[in-house]
């Protein structure tokens, strides 16, 4: 996917830029289940860690199959892992992985305990990553038509824009 190919590119060019080396890469296809090539010729490298920039749909399986295959370091990743499934999918597997994420329901700061007390009492569980875009996003909109309806101006331009084709 576009976003597993630029969190690849990004990741290879800034690890590469703070002095690191990368010891090679290889690509799959949506729908794979089978990841055996790919992670064989990657282990044969001897690499000390595992970047796999895509979803915990796939994550889940790469961990597992580069387990059974030998493969002892830890995995990288981004916000895609960001879900309770990739432990279902991916077990002990994915023990000691190290992912960087815009969100994290540890984070102790007020607004964010706030916005997890109130989710967790409407949907009986801690919210993701995804959920807290969700509610920034609808916060966005909300502000965002508040100030349309004070500015005429304002107003007029939105109105433009929403008969336009995204």
């Amino acid at each position: 996917s576009d976003y597993s190919m630029g969190l690849a590119q990004y990741f290879t060019e800034t690890f590469q830029q703070l002095g690191g080396t990368i010891a090679g890469e290889e690509a799959y296809s949506k729908g794979d289940v089978d990841f055996k090539a790919q992670l064989t010729g990657l282990i044969a490298k001897n690499p000390d860690a595992l970047f796999i920039p895509g979803y915990y749909t796939d994550v889940g399986l790469i961990a597992r199959q580069a387990r059974e295959l030998g493969f002892k370091g830890p995995f990288l990743g981004g916000d895609g892992w960001d879900s309770e499934k990739l432990f279902e999918l991916g077990g002990a597997a994915v023990e000691g992985s190290y992912v960087s994420n815009h969100y994290s329901a540890d984070d102790p700061s007020p607004r964010v305990q706030d916005f997890i007390k109130k989710y967790d009492a409407k949907y009986h569980k801690k919210p993701d990553g995804l959920a807290a875009l969700g509610y920034d996003a609808a916060k966005i909109l909300y502000l965002a038509m508040g100030d349309v309806a004070k500015d005429p101006k304002l107003a007029e331009a939105f109105a433009d824009r929403s008969s336009t084709p995204a």
